[in-house]
């Protein structure tokens, strides 16, 4: 604290014990200049440690002067937007009632915030009096460089990335690092990079990230989590229906009502003596990281999704959960529950409210409005609520008061993300956090299992930069030339220098060059537009007229999901967004609810759904579509080895290791035992990180069955069906339907033939890669992710802001356009759409 003024010395030592460790070194870095990457647990300090400095640099200046904008904050979601706002004015505050106390005059610094909601008068404002510290999101920075309020970034000193790990393996992540290399080619000088992470693995991928060329210094104070985590399984037998009559012994609720909606489950397939099960509800996160790659339904996910929901009938253990989860929270002030999608979390909000016979809990997720958001945040900080059922981390504010539990009901899916949930509760320095998971069934059991131990030993997964994504780099193009003149070195060189970029190929480079200015491979292409003009001659690259504005309209990475808005009478708030399939199936007067409150459908418009509230009244349960990543590699890999541990051990000593070393309830031991068992009476074998499992049986039709159980992930799974389709198709002469998910494949094969064998099942290494290039332009994924692309290329932009295009009509445009594309190669939406493919949505170096 010695480097800092005398006001800021006395206003922290009067609200905090001492520095943290991660404020004493990185202070350090930063005193230095050194760009820094400060790596510390949730509640440490590390959003304080990277503002402090500035502050007080800032206090220091002339109190009268005009400075501009010096410290630019760029956050990942509004909601920590919103927070740090609001947080940064308490040391603002303190320092300045302390330089009061000595009469000693300061520059107080002023703040502006900068997203999508901020005012048009706000935004007229900022561009003549432009606060100190600037806080915005990666998508406003990207409008910021392409208007005229650009040049008040020219003083910028500082950036600080928060969240900086949710966005180094994203395209998200990749176009933020293009706008901050042409922010420090604005700047008078290059500003320092501060990031900041909580959980950045490994942190040398990280600080190449937020470095682009330049070295990062890496302030690593990261130690294994202090938690208090155990898996709890209320029942004696997952497989076996639940009747109210075994619940409510000593519970919250004496009963379930008859008929309870079971909102979870897991396929069943029987084989051999015994039965497997896979799979779980569909992850969309609530836009957990917003621009994460997931895996597109493929041809067999309704089946999937019917066998899915059979099994949930009839296997649910929702009924012995609910009782347990009301116990809790009653036994404690704030509770969040997470989930794994925004439809679950409706459901489960809804159940707990109906079972507890009060408001007792509220949704909160992605596709409720930030305004709805902030309102359950404050009512649970305020004691007005009990507990919310939350699918992000990340969409929660920053201060969320005192968090006394955190509920995972199902796996999180990777420990990262566990992490960052369980880190609500004891959001402290020092202080232990409290989770309790509940899985929804057995395999979900296992993944928890396993998640819950690499929590607690701090193994969160590595994460990996994308490289060259060929589409954020042409909507980087268009946007730059709508500013100013460039010859293509200089262009080229600033691309460069972004870490997602480093390694550009010049043809590739120019080839988006091409495609941007009009010199398209054949004339079939002539619906497109050139978006800006290139003097060959001279090598000057400029915008074409509507340029900007077609840049300024479709900013960003995340993409269109067909969503409708819903609105508060026509002039009157947002209050979230809908699925468009469950748009089209409502009519006015419905009830539905959202956020757990209940609202009255008055019209649907072309883009909007119209409502007033309903308090009080039933509604209709809303569901979106969509699928989150599949389980990491890693993680994979370590459930398969836990799997082959207990394959070696006798049932004692199995169960002791399950309670002792594993943190499962005796319930919870007794079933996973019960479900290895299972699949080794079955099978002789249990699938691990060295041996793969092929079953082969028929179903209740006589057709024959064949699953290929791993637990790698559906990562893996989704390339590897994609290369055996074909070939079983051609072995059995039509079409074989492929199921994956991230614990193995499923082939159904017609009554009478004789299924493929284990050689067609288990492709050559050398060959995996070519098949699954011959099948992959004719997946699903391919064309999902080709629309994406193109959207993000600007070669299938919205016209106007705000204004939503039908899913259907986009996917017919897009599937024009790739029917023309696909006869091109080297075209830069074809070629990128089989990176990202192959490299962000598949792993295939694991699967060869």
């Amino acid at each position: 604290m010695q480097q800092f003024g005398d006001a800021t010395r006395g206003w922290f030592s009067s609200t905090f014990e001492a520095p943290t460790r991660v404020q004493n070194e990185g202070w350090d870095s930063i005193a230095r200049g050194d760009n820094s990457l400060l790596i510390a647990p949730t509640g440490s300090g590390k959003t304080l440690a990277a503002f402090l400095w500035a502050i007080d640099r800032l206090t220091r200046l002339d109190p009268d002067a005009d400075l501009g904008v010096r410290v630019l904050y760029v956050s990942p979601l509004k909601a920590l937007v919103y927070d740090i706002e609001r947080n940064l004015r308490a040391p603002l505050a303190g320092i300045q009632r302390a330089a009061e106390a000595s009469s000693t005059r300061l520059h107080v610094p002023s703040i502006d915030i900068r997203t999508g909601d901020t005012p048009q008068r706000d935004r007229r404002r900022q561009i003549k009096t432009p606060g100190e510290i600037l806080v915005t999101t990666p998508e406003s920075l990207f409008l910021i460089l392409g208007s005229q309020a650009r040049e008040t970034l020219r003083t910028v000193e500082w950036v600080i990335v928060d969240e900086v790990h949710a966005m180094a393996p994203t395209k998200r992540g990749a176009h933020l690092a293009l706008s901050l290399e042409r922010l420090s080619a604005l700047a008078d000088r290059d500003p320092q990079r501060i990031g900041l992470s909580a959980t950045a693995r490994p942190a040398s991928e990280v600080a190449r990230f937020l470095g682009g060329g330049r070295p990062v210094e890496v302030v690593d104070t990261h130690v294994p989590p202090e938690l208090d985590l155990r898996l709890i399984v209320p029942v004696d037998d997952m497989t076996r229906p639940v009747t109210p009559g075994e619940v409510g012994q000593g519970n919250a609720a004496d009963s379930v009502p008859q008929g309870s909606p079971n909102v979870g489950g897991g396929v069943r397939a029987r084989s051999g003596d015994g039965y497997r099960e896979s799979g779980s509800e569909s992850h969309d996160n609530g836009r957990e990281v917003d621009d994460r790659e997931s895996l597109p339904d493929d041809h067999g996910s309704a089946l999937l999704a019917a066998e899915e929901e059979a099994a949930t009938r009839q296997y649910g253990i929702w009924p012995a959960i609910y009782p347990e989860l009301l116990d809790l929270i009653r036994q404690h002030r704030t509770t969040i529950l997470f989930v794994n999608s925004r439809g679950l979390c409706e459901r489960l909000a809804h159940q707990l409210n109906e079972l507890s016979g009060e408001e007792l809990v509220r949704a909160h997720h992605g596709s409720l409005a930030h305004g709805q958001r902030k309102q359950i945040e404050e009512a649970l900080k305020a004691g007005e609520l009990r507990a919310i059922v939350a699918t992000s981390s990340l969409e929660l504010g920053i201060d969320m008061g005192t968090v006394d539990l955190v509920i995972l009901v199902e796996s999180p899916g990777s420990v990262a993300r566990g992490l960052q949930r369980v880190g609500r509760s004891g959001h402290g320095v020092g202080e232990t956090s409290i989770g309790r998971v509940f899985p929804k069934h057995r395999g979900d059991l296992l993944e928890a299992a396993v998640v819950g131990r690499r929590m607690k030993e701090g193994a969160i997964e590595a994460l990996t930069v994308p490289q060259n994504p060929l589409d954020v780099l042409a909507q980087h193009v268009v946007a730059m030339s709508a500013v100013q003149t460039w010859s293509t070195p200089d262009l080229l060189a600033l691309v460069r220098r972004a870490a997602n970029f480093g390694d550009l190929p010049e043809s590739a480079f120019q080839s988006v060059l091409d495609m941007l200015s009009g010199l398209y491979p054949s004339t079939e292409f002539a619906d497109l537009r050139p978006r800006i003009r290139w003097d060959r001659e001279k090598d000057l690259i400029e915008g074409r007229r509507g340029a900007r504005m077609l840049a300024a309209v479709n900013a960003g990475t995340i993409p269109d999901r067909g969503l409708y808005g819903v609105y508060m009478g026509h002039d009157g708030p947002r209050v979230g967004e809908l699925d468009e399939e469950m748009v089209h199936e409502s009519v006015a007067g419905q009830n539905f609810t959202l956020g757990a409150s209940t609202w009255r459908i008055q019209e649907i418009t072309r883009d909007r759904v119209i409502v007033e509230p309903a308090p009080g009244e039933p509604g209709r349960l809303p569901f979106w579509h969509g699928d989150g990543p599949g389980r990491p590699l890693e993680l994979g890999k370590a459930v398969g080895a836990f799997v082959r541990e207990m394959e070696r051990l006798e049932q004692d000593e199995a169960l002791g290791r399950l309670t002792d070393d594993y943190d499962l309830d005796t319930k919870a031991a007794g079933n996973l035992w019960q479900y290895l068992k299972e699949q080794t009476e079955a099978t002789g074998c249990l699938p691990t990180d060295r041996d793969i499992v092929i079953e082969r049986f028929r179903d209740e039709l006589g057709d024959w069955r064949i699953c290929i159980l791993t637990p790698f992930g559906a990562r893996v799974h989704a390339p590897w069906a994609l290369a055996l389709r074909a070939a079983a198709s051609a072995s059995v002469g039509y079409d074989v339907q492929t199921v994956w998910s991230d614990d193995g494949i499923v082939l159904t094969v017609a009554d009478g033939d004789e299924p493929p064998g284990a050689d067609l099942l288990l492709p050559d290494p050398a060959e995996v890669e070519e098949r699954i290039l011959e099948e992959l332009a004719r997946s699903p994924v391919f064309a999902s992710q080709f629309r994406e692309n193109a959207a993000r290329a600007l070669l299938l932009p919205r016209r106007r802001p705000g204004a939503r295009t039908p899913l259907f009509a986009q996917r017919l445009r897009a599937q024009k356009l790739m029917a023309i594309a696909m006869q091109y190669p080297s075209f830069p939406v074809v070629m990128e759409t089989y990176r990202a493919c192959l490299k962000d949505v598949f792993d295939v170096p694991a699967l060869k």
